[in-house]
């Protein structure tokens, strides 16, 4: 196989700035070169997979310019046998959270295994007539978006399955900070599967290599890729093509949206801080325009913003559906959502909601034993030590004092697997 150096130059550094429409899906830059995702440089991944049969992990985010990934690969005569496909399914259009069965995608004819239904992570003999795996799919950085549960499971399945491993690299649009709690493994599962910060500030590609350098993958995928480390041949293996242009101080807005829910940058932007509401009553404003941006329930004071969710695709059952409730409308510019996060998790709407709350008592999601060790929302903080600290009336600052020192350990982590230069 034609060898590409994983860890190659870093790409020269360069100030990339971009404007927003209305749908906030147009960009342009100014004076400096447009961001590439790897997925647009065909002349550095698509000579490897010429005369292999090729599976895919893959959303509809997979794109060059508003043409499928899939699409231009069998037009450039690559032969992709099947696909698998992650939350939403492989084209993106299915409800949050829904089981997904494995079909036939009716645009290609290529056989789609779920990875969101029956199974997680490819068997063996799905991948009996794979020669190569590819990835490519654009997270949104968090550690609860759970497509990094997704590319976890299909490293493990390749890395075990003796199968090449391709990942096609996309930028972070949250990449540009790192921040929360990091979480205790004992909360595991798969809207958090690794000791990793809310905000973990790495790539797609970045973030697999941090797995496999950690070894946070299976026993058995562990070992592979020791042995593969021992051959000193790491890229016939596993290989990262990276983006062009791309470093962690860029500000990438996404050119189309990564799931039902995120339909815009604001919302991306204010993923990482309101993704927590879900484990509260309250509306985190899916049923909106701008799930995550607005936030509220019925039992909040009236003289506040006032909406009501309502049933829509991505949001079949929203929480509060069709109820009037009063909270906060956080939708700005991006420039203004940018300045008001800072670089932070924002703590100060969930302490102020829980202070605003009249049945504090029934203000978090409750598990079967009512026990705050099984509330929901400890698997999106990742411990059950935010909900106390909520209860016990911790502020912000006290609560951010306390993640500092796995987060410290983190960022060390961190720096050994970075593809583009820092923020810092």
């Amino acid at each position: 196989m034609k060898k590409i150096i994983l860890f190659g130059m870093f790409v020269i550094i360069s100030t990339v700035l971009f404007s927003q429409t209305k749908n906030n899906h147009s960009r342009r830059t100014t004076n400096a070169k447009a961001i590439l995702p790897a997925a647009y440089r065909t002349e550095a991944y698509v000579p490897l997979l010429k005369g292999k049969r090729i599976a895919i992990f893959a959303n509809n985010t997979a794109t060059i310019k508003s043409t499928h990934l899939v699409d231009t690969l069998l037009k450039l005569g690559v032969n992709i046998v099947k696909a698998f496909g992650p939350e939403h399914g492989f084209r993106g259009n299915m409800d949050d959270g829904k089981r997904i069965d494995d079909y036939v995608d009716s645009a290609t004819n290529i056989p789609v295994i779920s990875l969101f239904g029956k199974k997680r992570k490819p068997t063996a003999e799905d991948l009996n007539d794979v020669d190569m795996m590819l990835i490519d799919i654009q997270d949104v950085g968090t550690r609860f978006y759970t497509f990094i549960s997704s590319v976890q499971e299909f490293m493990e399945a390749a890395f075990e399955n003796d199968k090449p491993l391709i990942i096609l690299d996309r930028p972070n649009p949250n990449g540009f900070y790192v921040d929360g709690p990091v979480l205790d493994t004992a909360f595991h599962s798969f809207v958090g599967m690794q000791p990793i910060p809310t905000v973990y500030g790495m790539t797609i590609g970045e973030y697999a290599t941090m797995l496999a350098g950690e070894k946070w993958l299976s026993q058995k995928a562990n070992e592979k890729y020791e042995s593969y480390l021992n051959t000193k041949n790491i890229e016939s293996h596993f290989l990262v093509i990276k983006c062009g242009d791309y470093n962690h101080n860029s500000k990438y807005i996404l050119p189309i949206k990564p799931s039902p829910n995120l339909p815009d940058m604001a919302c991306v932007y204010w993923y990482a801080s309101n993704c927590l509401f879900e484990g509260t009553v309250l509306s985190e404003g899916r049923g909106t325009d701008h799930p995550f941006c607005i936030i509220g329930h019925p039992l909040l004071p009236n003289t506040m913003y006032s909406f009501t969710p309502t049933s829509r695709f991505g949001a079949t059952s929203p929480k509060q559906k069709d109820k009037v409730c009063y909270g906060w409308n956080l939708f700005k510019s991006n420039e203004e959502v940018l300045q008001e996060i800072n670089g932070r998790l924002q703590l100060k709407y969930l302490l102020e909601a829980y202070k605003l709350f009249p049945d504090k008592e029934n203000f978090f999601n409750k598990g079967r034993s009512g026990k705050i060790s099984d509330y929901g929302i400890n698997r999106l903080a990742g411990s059950d030590q935010l909900v106390k600290q909520i209860i016990d009336g911790k502020t912000e600052d006290e609560i951010r004092a306390s993640w500092q020192p796995k987060l410290d350990e983190f960022k060390q982590i961190r720096k050994k697997y970075l593809l583009y230069p820092d923020f810092d």
